[in-house]
C-alpha cells in the first residue's frame, strides 16, 4: 500500500478499539496523526503506542455527546501541526434494545447526536479546508446491520451516515476531496460485544483502503474492510 507522509489524519474515538487499529494502520505507513478521545488520559495508551513510528502526534479531547464538546475536538485539531488531510468519522454508540414501536424520542436524539449530529459538523468544520488544498479524504464508519428493529436508532442513524456521505461526496465531485462510507465488520469491540465474527485487528487493512485512494478516486462509496482481508500479511 502507498505512504501517507506528510498528511495528517483525524481519528475520532482513536483511544481503543477500531480507531486504535486505523492509527496504528495510517502510522505505520507514515501518517502524522490526531488522536481523539473523551479526556487526555484516555489517549495515553495509543500514544504511548504510536511511539514505535517516526511520525508527529496530536491531542484532541471532548464529548461527542455535546455542542460544547464537538467545538473543543475541533478546536484542538485545527491547532495541530499540519492540517486535517483524512478524516475517520469512527466514533459512535449503539442504542438500547427496544421495541420500535415504543423507542422514545430520547433514545433516537441521544444515538444521533453522536452518530450524525457529531459526524456532520466535523465534515463541516474540515471538509472545506481540503477543497482548498485539492486533497481530503473521509471515510465515515456505517454498519451493515439488518433485520434488527429493536436497535433501530442505531440502524436509521447509520443510514443517515450513507446519505449524508453520498450527498457530500457529490458536493465534491471532481475536486480531489473523496468521501466514502466504511462497514468495518462484526468485531470483538465494546460495541460488537466478544461473540464478534472478528477480532478487532481485522479492520486492518481493509479500513485503510479508502484513505489510500489515488487522487480523483472513488468517491459516494461503500467499502467493506473484511472485503481485504486477502492483503493481510
Amino acid at each position: 500500500m502507498k505512504r501517507l507522509d506528510n498528511k495528517w489524519a483525524l481519528v475520532t474515538g482513536s483511544s481503543r478499539g477500531i480507531g486504535q487499529q486505523i492509527v496504528l494502520g495510517l502510522a505505520e505507513r507514515g501518517c502524522n496523526i490526531i488522536v481523539h478521545g473523551r479526556k487526555p488520559e484516555s489517549v495515553e495508551t495509543i500514544l504511548e503506542k504510536l511511539k514505535a513510528f517516526d511520525i508527529q502526534t496530536h491531542i484532541a479531547t471532548g464529548e461527542l455527546s455535546s455542542s460544547a464538546g464537538i467545538n473543543q475536538i475541533i478546536a484542538q485539531a485545527k491547532a495541530s501541526p499540519g492540517p486535517v488531510d483524512i478524516l475517520y468519522n469512527n466514533a459512535g454508540i449503539g442504542s438500547k434494545s427496544e421495541s420500535i414501536l415504543t423507542v422514545g424520542q430520547a433514545e433516537w436524539d441521544r444515538v444521533f447526536q453522536v452518530n450524525v449530529w457529531a459526524l456532520i459538523k466535523l465534515c463541516q468544520a474540515f471538509a472545506p479546508g481540503m477543497r482548498e488544498r485539492g486533497f481530503g479524504r473521509i471515510i465515515n464508519l456505517t454498519s451493515g446491520i439488518a433485520d434488527q428493529p429493536n436497535l433501530a436508532p442505531y440502524s436509521v442513524s447509520k443510514a443517515a451516515v450513507d446519505k449524508f456521505s453520498r450527498d457530500l461526496a457529490a458536493e465534491f465531485k471532481g475536486e480531489n476531496v473523496l468521501v466514502n462510507t466504511l462497514d468495518p465488520g462484526w468485531l470483538q469491540t465494546d460495541l460488537g460485544g466478544k461473540n464478534a465474527m472478528y477480532p478487532v485487528e481485522d479492520v486492518l487493512p481493509g479500513a485503510l483502503v479508502p484513505a489510500l485512494l489515488e487522487d480523483n478516486g472513488p468517491s459516494g462509496q461503500f467499502f467493506a474492510a473484511q472485503d481485504f482481508r486477502y492483503l493481510k500479511g
